[in-house]
């Protein structure tokens, strides 16, 4: 709940027309300003949260949108054609979520062991993003995550977190 004090200044037990004039204290003003730019800042900021995973390093192309509430998974066919078309798979995902790159905050990508060429393309595409939007990017691999028992795709940002993977690094695992 949010008070506003507004100082009245009018006259009224005159002859004349009674009248308001609100008058805003300046050192209120400043910090009802400050405010208003947190709350717009902690908005957009709220709204931006959702990563992309993807993994073209295993039998199928995989990718998954964790948003603020909800969490969306899509697999595609794990071949040449699709890996010429990484790009455009993403694109399709993420409008079928009402949702454009722009809104992405990080993207986790499998580095491998895997497919090479499915290891190259999503790597390719997740740099190309990156320089072209700021969006910061893990790498990692289900090897840095031998510890834990249960792995799971909606764990990833977590267990990046737990586990230290850097961000902005490419350390590629290929089997031939």
């Amino acid at each position: 709940k949010i008070s506003i004090l507004v100082f009245v200044d009018g006259y009224l037990f005159s002859l004349n027309r009674w009248y308001i004039n609100d008058k805003t204290p300046s050192s209120f003003e400043k910090y009802l300003i400050l405010f208003s730019l947190a709350l717009i800042f902690v908005i957009k900021y709220r709204d931006k949260m959702n990563k992309l995973i993807v993994d073209a390093a295993n039998e199928k192309i995989f990718l998954m949108i964790i948003s603020n509430e909800d969490i969306y998974n899509i697999t595609h066919e794990n071949s040449k054609i699709n890996y010429e078309r990484l790009i455009i798979l993403v694109v399709d995902f993420l409008k079928s979520k009402g949702l454009e790159i722009k809104d992405i905050s990080a993207f986790y990508v499998n580095r491998g062991p895997g497919s090479y060429a499915g290891i190259r393309n999503s790597l390719s595409l997740t740099k190309a993003i990156h320089l072209a939007n700021k969006i910061d990017y893990y790498c990692y691999s289900f090897k840095d995550f031998s510890s834990e028992n249960d792995i799971k795709y909606e764990n990833i940002p977590n267990l990046c977190d737990k586990f230290k993977v850097k961000k902005n690094l490419i350390n590629p695992i290929y089997i031939s």
